[in-house]
């Protein structure tokens, strides 16, 4: 084991609490993270330069809202919106716009940023276009580099005639909802997004989810080096549709519970179908939350596959590093950390604080697997452990 220097005082009885995500990242806030969104910044062009007009009644629905100035400077009454990851829903709600119900149509328009995978994409279009009134208009927007040629041809594919417009490094694209809508090509799309088996029919899954139609490389190597002897009470965090909490429980006998966070809606619906008999025998939790907002319970370990990436794509390691910072502040006194990375990323500079004791405990290829101790307290530790009792009364009695 290398033992890492960490300054953090502790108490008697529980490590000092790190600081928060919002602290760790300072300075930057939720709009330097969306000034690069020149997607959500096109999608409002034409109602600028009066190719488009806001309906002048019934509801508008924006289908994968993303918070940012574009939208506030056009926000109006009537306007809804849907969002299956966490933080951007979370911020597109702290700006005051509605959720839609789930099985809300008659729509006067609907905005789209499509997502980034194709099947996802198509099934999304034909979804909104059922959700239109006769005559209402869809409208969308996909950066360039995100493949906006392909998605207008997609979109042209279904409906025939549209409209476009190129700014901001992104391409705008609208058409109304009428005759020429291909019902069979609709009902292809529709299918090709469906969960379907994958892994041999170990788990089912869906196009758009993380990893979505095989085992990540990087989750399979940190699950063939768990160690049998975790106990307790465990999380998963970036829990995707299952997978590192199906190999944890069938690896490590005295795991009692896990908790599986996870951002993204669709992929936690998925877990919970995938872990539905693994559910009848050990407590499991499903939470829909952003990690790096912290975690409120305590757990003996923690297993993780943290991303690096943003939503749209962008190399993002500070949420990475968010990921390992609500892991240090959501473990018990002696806890333990296992997670995976990338080589080039350098999470160990983070790790100094909260944790006495950091090893790399294998690399392969591209990937390496870290094991972290959190401290341990200085003085009589026997009530550090009682934490996981503590915890264990409070599941049962929600």
């Amino acid at each position: 084991m290398l033992p890492i220097r960490n300054d953090v005082a502790l108490g008697a009885s529980a490590p000092k609490r790190l600081l928060s995500a919002a602290q760790f990242l300072g300075s930057i806030s939720v709009a330097t993270y969306q000034q690069d969104d020149l997607a959500l910044a096109a999608l409002f062009y034409p109602f600028e330069v009066g190719q488009l007009r806001w309906p002048e009644d019934g509801a508008v629905l924006f289908m994968g809202a993303r918070e940012g100035l574009p939208l506030r400077e056009h926000k109006r009454d009537g306007l809804v919106f849907e969002q299956s990851f966490k933080p951007s829903h979370d911020a597109v709600s702290a700006a005051g716009i509605a959720e839609a119900e789930p099985s809300d149509a008659d729509y006067a328009m609907i905005l789209m940023l499509p997502p980034r995978q194709k099947d996802y994409a198509r099934a999304q279009y034909v979804r909104a276009l059922q959700r239109l009134r006769p005559g209402g208009v869809l409208v969308l927007s996909q950066a360039n580099a995100d493949g906006a040629k392909s998605c207008q041809t997609d979109l042209q594919r279904l409906v025939g005639s549209l409209s476009a417009l190129s700014k901001h490094k992104s391409r705008v694209m609208w058409t109304a909802a009428g005759p020429a809508f291909d019902a069979e090509q609709a009902r292809l799309w529709l299918r090709a997004d469906e969960p379907r088996e994958i892994v041999d029919s170990r788990f089912r899954s869906r196009p758009g989810v993380f990893a979505w139609d095989r085992i990540d490389p990087a989750s399979r190597l940190l699950a063939e080096h768990l160690p049998a002897d975790l106990t307790g009470c465990a999380a998963d965090l970036g829990a995707g549709y299952g997978y590192l909490t199906s190999e944890l429980l069938s690896r490590c006998a005295n795991v009692t519970a896990v908790d599986l966070y996870e951002a993204d809606g669709r992929a936690l619906a998925l877990a919970r179908e995938n872990l539905a008999e693994a559910g009848a025998s050990r407590e499991l939790e499903f939470h829909w939350q952003d990690v790096g907002a912290g975690l409120e319970q305590r757990y003996d370990c923690i297993v993780c596959n943290p991303p690096f990436h943003a939503q749209q794509g962008q190399s993002r390691p500070d949420i990475g590093r968010q990921f390992l910072l609500s892991a240090a502040n959501a473990l018990l006194p002696g806890g333990r950390l296992w997670f995976v990375a990338n080589r080039h990323l350098p999470y160990e500079e983070c790790l100094s604080e909260g944790f006495g004791e950091v090893r790399q405990v294998v690399q392969s290829g591209a990937y390496k697997v870290i094991e972290a101790l959190r401290d341990e307290p200085r003085s009589d530790n026997r009530g550090a452990r009682s934490g996981t009792l503590e915890h264990l009364i409070k599941r049962r009695r929600r």
